[in-house]
This record gives C-alpha cells, sequence and structure tokens, in this order.
C-alpha cells in the first residue's frame, strides 16, 4: 500500500477533527464552569509565578469573508473605546485578585484588528496593562497586524512600548485569491509595514499563510512564497483554510465549489513545505517554520514548545490569562473562556468585573491525556516514560490509549522502545490519530478537515 493508499484508508480525505489548540477542544466547554472557578483559580496562582496575557480587540473596519474568528465590523473608533473601558476593568479586576505585581512573560494582541486603534487608545490599553503586570526577564510582546490598517503612528506607539514580535496576515498575494475571499492587500503594502517595523526595532517579525483557498493552485502558492522569501520573516505559520459557513455566516461569500478538495489540499501544503525547507525554514509542529535562530526553533530543539490558542508557541508559561469578549484562559485547573458577544461581555464587566461564563474544569485523565496530545502536535512522537512520570495514576490509561492508537494505525503509529512516533510520510493524519487518542469526540459537523 502507498502512501496516498494509506492516507486515505486512515481517512485524511474526509475526516473532520478538532484542531487540538486546546484539550479537551473548547466546543465542550460548559457553562457551569463561570466566575466562580475563574476567581479561585486566579486565586491560586502562585506568587512570583509569571503569567501570560491575550487582549482580544474583536473590531474590523473590513470583515474578511474568509476569517471564523470572533469579530465585528466598525467605521468608527467609538464602540471600541467604550469597549476598551471594560477591557481596563477587567484587567484591573483580574491583576487584584493575582498576586501583588504579578510579572508578565508574554503579552499578546489580538483580534480581529488591533491595530485600528489610534495611538491614544493604545496607550491607554499598555499603560493599563503594564501598570498591573511587570515584565518579565525574558519578555516577549506580539500583536497582530493588518498592513491595510497600520498606520505609521500606531507602529511607533507600539515600538515605543517594547512591542518585539510582529505578526502579519498575509493569506495570499494572488489578486484572485484575494478577491475571492474579500481581502485585498498587496505586497507593496506588506513590505511597507514590514521595513516600518525594522526600521523601528522590532527583532522579530512573523507572517500567517493560508492554504486551500478558492483560485489557489501550485503555481499562485509558489508565486506568493516567492515574494514571502522577500520579506524574510522570522517564522511562519501556514494554516489550512476552514471552510466551514455553518458556523461562520460571512464565509456564505465565498464560493464551496472554489475552495480545493482535501487531496489537493495536501499537494499545496506539501509543495509550501518543500518550499520554505529549501529556503532554510525548519518545519516544526504540525503548521510552522522558522528559521534556525528564531526562538521558535531554539524551544523546539530543548522539547519547549507548546501549543496554545495562537497555534505552536514557546510560551513558558503555565497560566494565560485572556482578555477581552471570548477570550480563554487556561490555568492548571482547567479553562475559562469570556461571554462571546461583546454586549454580553461587556455587561459581566460592569456588573462584577469579570468576564468568564463557561469553561472547563480538568481532571487527572484529562491533563495526561492533554500533555500526550500537545507533545504529539508539536513533535510526532512522544517519549512516554517522563510523561508517565508527571501522570504516575494515569499509566494504565494512556498504556492503553496508545496501545489502541498503535492497532488502529498500523504502519502509521508505532510504539518502539518506549516512544509513540508517527514516521514524516502520516503526520498529515495527526490530528486524526490524536482524535483517535482522545476518545471522545463530539459531532463532525463543528469541526474542519484534518488537512
Amino acid at each position: 500500500m502507498d502512501t496516498r493508499q494509506l492516507l486515505e484508508r486512515y481517512g485524511l480525505w474526509d475526516a473532520k477533527v478538532p484542531r487540538y489548540t486546546s484539550y479537551p477542544p473548547a466546543n465542550r466547554f460548559e457553562p457551569e464552569i463561570g466566575q466562580t472557578y475563574q476567581k479561585s483559580w486566579l486565586d491560586r496562582v502562585p506568587d512570583g509565578a509569571p503569567v501570560s496575557l491575550y487582549v482580544h480587540i474583536p473590531f474590523c473596519k473590513r470583515l474578511c469573508w474568509f476569517c471564523a474568528c470572533r469579530t465585528q465590523g466598525t467605521q468608527t473608533l467609538r464602540p471600541v473605546e467604550d469597549y476598551l473601558n471594560d477591557v481596563l476593568s477587567e484587567i484591573d479586576a483580574v491583576a487584584d485578585r493575582l498576586p501583588i505585581r504579578t510579572p508578565m512573560a508574554r503579552l499578546h494582541l489580538g483580534g480581529g484588528t488591533p491595530t485600528l486603534l489610534s495611538p491614544r487608545l493604545m496607550d491607554r490599553l499598555l499603560d493599563a496593562v503594564f501598570k498591573r503586570f511587570p515584565s518579565a526577564d525574558e519578555f516577549e510582546f506580539s500583536v497582530e497586524i493588518d498592513p491595510t490598517e497600520a498606520a505609521d503612528p500606531l507602529l511607533d506607539c507600539l515600538a515605543d512600548w517594547s512591542m518585539n514580535r510582529a505578526s502579519i496576515g498575509v493569506q495570499d498575494f494572488a489578486i484572485d485569491v484575494q478577491r475571492a475571499i474579500g481581502r485585498e492587500q498587496s505586497f507593496d503594502q506588506t513590505r511597507r509595514v514590514a521595513d516600518r517595523l525594522r526600521e523601528a526595532g522590532v527583532s522579530s517579525l512573523n507572517l500567517d499563510l493560508l492554504y486551500g483557498l478558492p483560485y489557489q493552485s501550485e503555481g499562485t502558492l509558489t508565486d506568493t512564497l516567492s515574494q514571502v522569501e522577500r520579506l524574510n520573516p522570522d517564522r511562519l505559520a501556514l494554516y489550512g483554510y476552514a471552510h466551514v459557513p455553518h458556523m461562520s455566516k460571512r464565509q456564505v461569500m465565498i464560493e464551496s465549489d472554489l475552495v480545493p478538495g482535501p487531496q489537493t489540499r495536501l499537494k499545496l501544503f506539501e509543495l509550501a513545505k518543500a518550499h520554505l525547507t529549501d529556503a532554510g525554514y525548519l518545519h516544526l509542529g504540525l503548521d510552522h517554520f522558522a528559521r534556525p535562530t528564531d526562538s521558535l526553533a531554539r524551544a523546539a530543539a530543548k522539547r519547549q514548545m507548546r501549543r496554545n490558542f495562537q497555534g505552536h508557541t514557546d510560551d513558558p508559561c503555565e497560566t494565560l490569562i485572556g482578555f477581552g469578549a471570548s477570550a480563554i484562559s487556561r490555568y492548571r485547573q482547567g479553562y475559562a473562556q469570556n461571554a462571546v458577544a461583546t454586549a454580553a461581555y461587556r455587561g459581566r464587566v460592569s456588573a462584577t468585573g469579570f468576564a468568564a461564563h463557561k469553561g472547563y474544569l480538568m481532571s487527572s485523565e484529562e491533563h495526561a491525556l492533554a500533555d500526550l496530545i500537545e507533545e504529539l502536535m508539536c513533535y510526532s512522537n512522544v517519549d512516554l516514560e517522563p510523561l508517565l512520570k508527571r501522570h504516575p495514576h494515569q499509566k494504565a490509561h494512556i498504556m492503553s490509549r496508545v496501545a489502541a492508537a498503535v492497532a488502529a494505525f498500523p504502519g502509521a503509529v508505532s510504539h518502539e522502545g518506549g516512544t509513540l512516533h508517527i514516521p514524516p510520510f502520516a503526520q498529515p493524519l495527526t490530528r486524526i490519530i490524536a482524535a483517535f487518542i482522545d476518545g471522545e469526540l463530539p459531532e463532525p459537523g463543528r469541526h474542519s478537515l484534518a488537512i
């Protein structure tokens, strides 16, 4: 049986499975796990332990059709300023529950479009954050940037606040592809912003790309990758476009018949992988690429790479605190997600200062599975001995899931010398294998294609 037949046998062309940016996936969060748990978990963050912070800005001046993020359109900054007032209140309420001046090792602004804020509003937000959370020794401040909404004064403001990593959304440079997904953005616009960031002293630049888009072909993707090389990013994320119009209504603007099928998607990913590795990037985890000098590559070499809601990361923090509508926080005990709709979020913050409305309390068994799945997603192999030492009471359960995976995926999963391993040719199956190990899948319609 050749490689393609094996991939087909194990369902790569039609399986719809979680992306496992968290375990359990966010669609399993429960409404009973709300503010009471959130406050208790904040109280139990260890004194002096650094945390990672995420601030969600859910506003965009244009709503790109491909996007499935929690966003809303606006043509003025008035609703943004009103929303920001509640974010600042939430920051104060959360900080008051933590040990005094808890340090932050990571700060990430995402959206939406954080760069639509004016310098004045950005100053207000960052002043509030840095007053309550001093920077840890190895601090990284990253921002998601839309080059079509990134005025020089705002970029300078971010640099003044010590932004040292910028994440620029590209998706694809082919104009037919851009028009089909509602996001026109020229190479010159992107290059101008990249150059401006470097001139301002931003030391690390990463780009986000998508494969599996309408009108995308091997030729157009090759052209895009060649232009990306000219921008010389330190890191790239290459995600498969998730076409889920039943969940993201704006995606109805994209004709489903134009979206490439799974076999074409795999070809596009393999082409991009070959192009980027030939250009000197290391392929890390499922869908990230980095220069050997990038912090993610260094973390991967030390087996310190993690997976969270931003994809693969070198974030070392056990606690991730999310601010803003729909933001998700991760604690040792489980997850807490803020109210998703902006109005609901603002109502909760106005009432109590806190916004959690659902979440998940993890059992010891789920902690063990989370570690197993995360390591498999990051490295395609798991050294089981240290995993079992961390979770000694879950040995029987973990080994039963390992044995079941080996039996279910002969040729694609092996267990030899104490290591669970997925060979390179079978790595497109990683999400499917993780879902099998998980063993408790929700309805398939909730998820995107495995490739």
